[in-house]
């Protein structure tokens, strides 16, 4: 058995995982998100906020703090400052950070590893791994047909990646696109200054942005060849707890939950049609997602309804996992 910790540091939260990973078993000992909204206006400053920057680190070290807790005495292997082996994972919002050295130096100090501004196709693997290989894991594999298309709806970009095989070390991926829309970018770009709910208009000029990616998608990534689409990250498993009626967030219910096309394409309506304090009073609401899950919700609407499915398996697993896997 070896412990490990996973660092997602993404536009909209930072996430940790700290697994024991045992054969093809991975076992939670601690998995923990905070909203930092770390993307802040970079869309239109293309630099990094000294104050989401700081949000971000006073979370991390948080997090390095019970990694350190968590640090098996005597275990040896890839020994860090902090007890254990760490991978530290950032996505959209530093890419495309002119500033991002500052974020750089600062994860250094917090973590003593050298954090990875992976590209687009890297995450969208990292994506894959952790939600197919805890398909097959987990006995839902069976019931859900290959090939997948695994869509992750982050905070500046979304992910979409088809493969073959689920349950594997490396899966069997096929074809692999990071798009410039997520909840976070298209809620600035498009809602923020659109009124209480959006007005129509904006509602549209955010499906053109979202239309067009998917175009972009569709010439490079095999994505009508997938029979079951599996989406990801918060926007997602938001809106399948909604669609589930739940009376408060619950992870296990979620996980795996299969959630109709036509629930999807409901949620996503009402979703627009609030007001920012009617989501807010939504039982399963992170208050962080309050003002993007709009957005989110409507890439995974388009995205179920240009391609086809029926509907969407949900999955609480995702890059996370995808790191912890790494590391091992």
């Amino acid at each position: 058995m070896t412990r490990v910790a996973a660092i997602d540091c993404g536009t909209n939260s930072v996430r940790l995982l700290i697994a024991d990973i045992s054969g093809e078993r991975l076992t939670d000992v601690e998995r923990r998100m905070e909203i930092v909204r770390l993307g802040q206006d970079v869309d239109r400053t293309g630099r990094l906020a000294p104050e989401a920057l700081e949000r971000t680190f006073a979370a991390m070290r948080g997090y390095a703090k019970l990694i350190r807790e968590h640090a098996v005495p005597g275990d040896e292997p890839a020994r860090t400052p902090v007890g254990m082996p760490v991978r530290v994972v950032a996505t959209s919002a530093t890419r495309d950070a002119a500033n991002r050295a500052d974020f750089v130096s600062g994860v250094r100090e917090i973590f003593g590893v050298e954090p990875e501004v992976v590209t687009g196709a890297e995450e969208a693997g990292l994506s894959f791994t952790g939600a197919t290989r805890g398909l097959a894991a987990e006995g839902a594999g069976e019931a859900a047909e290959g090939p997948y298309l695994v869509v992750d709806i982050g905070g500046g970009s979304t992910e979409f990646v088809v493969g073959t095989v689920a349950g594997t070390a490396e899966g069997v991926v096929t074809g692999a696109m990071s798009v410039d829309i997520g909840c976070v970018r298209l809620t600035e770009r498009h809602l923020t200054s659109a009124g209480d709910p959006p007005s129509r208009e904006a509602v549209q000029a955010a499906i053109t942005d979202i239309e067009a990616a998917m175009d972009r998608v569709e010439a490079a990534v095999p994505v009508r060849n997938a029979r079951t689409l599996v989406g990801l990250a918060g926007s997602v498993t938001t809106v399948a707890g909604i669609a589930l009626g739940l009376p408060a967030y619950d992870p296990a219910r979620i996980h795996h939950s299969r959630i109709p096309a036509e629930r999807v394409h409901e949620v996503s309506g009402r979703l627009l049609r609030m007001t920012h304090e009617e989501r807010a009073a939504i039982p399963v609401m992170h208050p962080g997602r309050v003002d993007v899950i709009g957005a989110g919700a409507l890439i995974l609407g388009r995205i179920v309804g240009r391609y086809g499915f029926r509907e969407v398996v949900v999955s609480e697993h995702d890059i996370l996992d995808g790191i912890a896997w790494s590391l091992v």
